[in-house]
């Protein structure tokens, strides 16, 4: 027990070291030979220190937490992108460290990195920190959609980035799911006519996202409308296609999609009221699969847990920690 105290007093004192460090003026760093590269460097370091939740809402009680915020604005892309990744790591399922993050107006900035930064990957990492902060945390929900953050969403669909669609996808999805009226909101900025073409996506995951959201939006509302026209021809066709494109697949092809074939018959009976082809052909389940779950939507995208309290370098005293200023 004695080893293990003295072990996690190690890490807090490396992680003051760290930040000792980020709240030294950029320009006195520079005069100390540090560089970008050392700063990424030193971030992946916390990062790992802060995977442990006592450590995450430690982080503030150093004084750590505002200037790696300050990072997000920080003039490297990479540094930008970085800060915000140890932001998520930080606010993942941890309402304590989502409440001092909030607090800090920190939202403000990696919004404003999602939605305007130049560099692609930023604004990826900026969104995945904005997905970890708001989930289960109804003032930042609140927060986001007062900062029209579901216009940035569809900004970030329309864009060349596979890895950004997806992170986007994912957060909508949740969005939808945690509040029926959100429905209307998505539908009045276009959501259903971006998700349709995304649903024919070359990459599997896209498509399969896609189809979740025109499942959510597909569904009766509390008055017995639908956020989509299930009489769109273009949803239709869309839907012919899929099948069409499913029933032409291998079987070692049909193995890897078989939650899009689940998807495109739920889709397919909601809006037509009767069972898809797919069906009929038994590829809907395959031989040997699992029967189809009574409800593939409402599975949500939830990040991986927090890794447990004791962190993983925290068994593991450092002999040198690396010290990038001197005395």
């Amino acid at each position: 027990m004695e080893a293990m105290q003295s072990q996690t007093v190690d890490v807090v004192k490396r992680m003051k070291e760290i930040t000792l460090v980020m709240q030294t003026p950029e320009q006195v760093l520079v005069e100390h030979g540090v560089t970008p590269e050392d700063i990424q460097d030193l971030l992946d370091e916390l990062q790992e220190h802060v995977e442990s939740i006592d450590m995450a809402n430690d982080l503030h009680s150093i004084g750590g937490l505002v200037p790696l915020l300050s990072f997000l604005k920080n003039s490297h892309a990479n540094i930008r992108a970085k800060a915000a990744d140890v932001v998520s790591t930080i606010v993942q399922n941890n309402p304590r460290s989502q409440e001092l993050v909030m607090e800090t107006n920190a939202l403000e900035s990696l919004l404003s990195n999602f939605t305007s930064d130049t560099d692609i990957h930023a604004r990826t990492q900026a969104l995945g920190a904005i997905s970890s902060l708001i989930r289960h945390n109804k003032p930042g929900v609140t927060a986001f959609k007062l900062a029209n953050g579901y216009a940035g969403l569809r900004d970030a669909l329309a864009s060349d980035s596979v890895r950004f669609q997806r992170k986007a996808l994912n957060l909508l999805q949740y969005l939808l799911q945690e509040d029926d009226s959100d429905r209307s909101i998505a539908t009045g900025l276009g959501f259903p006519r971006v998700m349709m073409h995304l649903a024919s996506s070359d990459d599997a995951e896209i498509r399969e996202a896609a189809l979740r959201g025109l499942l959510e939006l597909s569904r009766e509302k509390n008055d017995g409308s639908s956020s989509i026209d299930k009489s769109d021809e273009k949803l239709r066709q869309l839907l012919e296609e899929r099948i069409k494109g499913i029933t032409l697949m291998s079987q070692e092809d049909l193995e890897t999609v078989k939650e899009e074939r689940q998807l495109v018959d739920l889709l397919w009976s909601i809006c037509y009221n009767e069972p898809s082809s797919l069906r009929e052909k038994g590829l809907v389940v395959l031989p040997g699969e699992d029967a189809l779950p009574p409800d593939v939507a409402s599975k949500l995208f939830e990040p991986p847990l927090r890794a447990s309290a004791a962190n993983r370098n925290a068994t593991e005293k450092k002999d040198e920690p690396m010290k990038l200023l001197g005395p």
